[in-house]
């Protein structure tokens, strides 16, 4: 998933004749390390909010009866979801801190909505998907910062599969064919590697437009964050779904 707009391409464009190559890649580099650094610590914040979510309410019935028993457990699965258009359409009349205050507000939130996972898969097997889904990220996002290849076309093909990939999931509701829920988990993971190969080379290419406005930068910085930061979760369940030991 994408916040930025990037049409077309251009790693090497005006700003490197403004400076030496040396020191566009070495600024190039800052800012990807800061996407990833945030993107990191915003899924440590939900780990840690959803493992302890977990374990409160496996040793509190009352609190296990709040959060996954009574109509506060919607109010917790929408609350991500509110969190990330308040600010894809704040982004630019909000400050730095306060956009990365509501970006560790997600974090918190999601980790929050996330904690339902322990109580249907094993925690040994959590972990061992977190880790094959972190390996994978990792390779194809290299892959979309270093490929010389435009990956547009990949992307809007995803993007229009994630519509469908959305539309099947919501008639599966009703149908509850479980071959189809396990075909449509290999389509989401398809899907998300695209993805997040895409995602990568756009936010490489949107340095260019904030290179020499740090303010900026920093924003761009924390948006790509969640752009990969959903990217890598939604890999993750679909993975999950695919490959978890599900608790007796």
């Amino acid at each position: 998933m994408s916040f930025f707009d990037g049409n077309a391409r251009s790693p090497m464009s005006a700003g490197v004749s403004r400076v030496g190559t040396a020191q566009y890649d070495a600024g190039l580099r800052a800012y990807m390390l800061g996407i990833y650094n945030h993107m990191t610590l915003g899924l440590a914040i939900s780990a840690f909010v959803a493992y302890g979510a977990y374990l409160l309410a496996a040793s509190n019935p009352a609190v296990r009866m709040a959060l996954y028993g009574s109509p506060l457990r919607w109010i917790i699965m929408l609350a991500p979801l509110g969190f990330v258009m308040f600010m894809s359409f704040r982004f630019d009349r909000m400050s730095y801190q306060s956009l990365l205050g509501t970006f560790w507000a997600f974090a918190a939130v999601m980790g929050l909505s996330l904690s339902a996972w322990f109580l249907i898969f094993k925690v040994g097997s959590i972990v061992q998907v977190f880790f094959v889904t972190a390996a994978a990220f990792g390779g194809l996002s290299l892959y979309g910062y270093t490929t010389r290849r435009s990956l547009a076309g990949v992307g809007a093909f995803m993007a229009m599969g994630l519509i469908g990939l959305i539309v099947a999931m919501l008639i599966n509701i009703f149908v509850q064919s479980s071959a189809f829920q396990f075909a449509l988990n290999i389509i989401g993971v398809v899907i998300f590697a695209g993805l997040t190969a895409w995602d990568t080379q756009r936010l490489k290419d949107s340095y260019d437009q904030v290179a020499y406005d740090s303010t900026l930068m920093a924003k761009y910085s924390l948006m790509g964050a969640l752009t990969l930061y959903l990217n890598f979760i939604n890999l993750f369940q679909f993975l999950l779904s695919i490959m978890g030991n599900r608790n007796n």
